[in-house]
């Protein structure tokens, strides 16, 4: 693990050092640079359009449907894994389009979603993760169910927390959207060292305009499915809180 981490922290320094000695690039070659960052099928997922359908706007739509579903049914209800979990996997796509500064942090959500998923079958349920690993004392133990979807949570809302900053003005750009989003959500809850790669990193980000175009979205659409995703995901990080809050488990890990 250590390795990993060393390894991709050489990575984002040296990402770091050649932006710093390209200031002047031309859009074509500014691109180019985008692809070399994702690989071409992640690239490819990131930007491609079905039936008028992006990822921001996939991701919007799945997180209104989780959040109808909890409204209507109330705070008793108990949320499937499965549906839940595939409206979180549409969130990685809008990790990977933020390149390598978020790489770690990707990877690190895309393990737990992946985790969670394959154990649906067999959990069923939200609450039957929390409740199993309530019983067995592992709530917080490494590797365990309760701990991936603790983690996922705060991807979700780190996400969510990026878009209202992204969205509230014009002159914020994604470096700046960022680093406050982290440093509230995450930052708290990680490592030096994972601080220390996540803000060298921060350099690496697109700008405003290469995220837009990644993303297939202008200025407005890019605002209205973020506005979106903002109020639809507030419930759902809402009611995770809630099954870890009623089962008298602290929030401050």
């Amino acid at each position: 693990m250590a390795s990993h981490f060393h390894s991709f922290l050489n990575t984002i320094q040296r990402h770091c050092r050649e932006k710093t000695t390209k200031t002047a690039v031309t859009r074509t070659s500014t691109a180019t640079r985008i692809r070399t960052i994702m690989d071409d099928d992640a690239f490819e997922d990131a930007v491609s359009v079905s039936e008028g359908t992006t990822p921001l706007s996939a991701m919007a739509e799945a997180f209104e449907e989780l959040s109808d579903l909890l409204k209507s049914r109330g705070v008793d209800f108990d949320l499937d894994l499965k549906p839940f979990c595939d409206a979180c996997s549409l969130v990685s796509v809008l990790f990977g389009c933020l390149g390598i500064a978020f790489k770690f942090a990707e990877m690190e959500y895309v393990s737990k979603v992946n985790d969670l998923e394959d154990a649906s079958e067999d959990y069923g349920t939200l609450t039957n993760v929390l409740d199993y690993d309530v019983e067995m004392d592992t709530v917080k133990s490494p590797g365990s169910l309760s701990r991936n979807l603790r983690r996922v949570r705060q991807g979700l809302d780190l996400i969510r927390a990026l878009f209202q900053n992204f969205s509230s003005t014009n002159d914020c750009s994604l470096r700046e959207a960022a680093s406050t989003a982290y440093a509230k959500v995450c930052a708290p809850y990680h490592t030096w060292a994972i601080r220390t790669a996540v803000s060298a990193g921060m350099c690496a980000l697109p700008s405003r305009e290469q995220l837009l175009e990644r993303l297939n979205e202008t200025g407005e659409s890019a605002e209205r499915k973020m506005r979106r995703y903002i109020n639809a995901s507030r419930p759902v990080i809402e009611y995770i809180d809630m099954l870890y809050i009623s089962r008298n488990i602290s929030l401050d890990w």
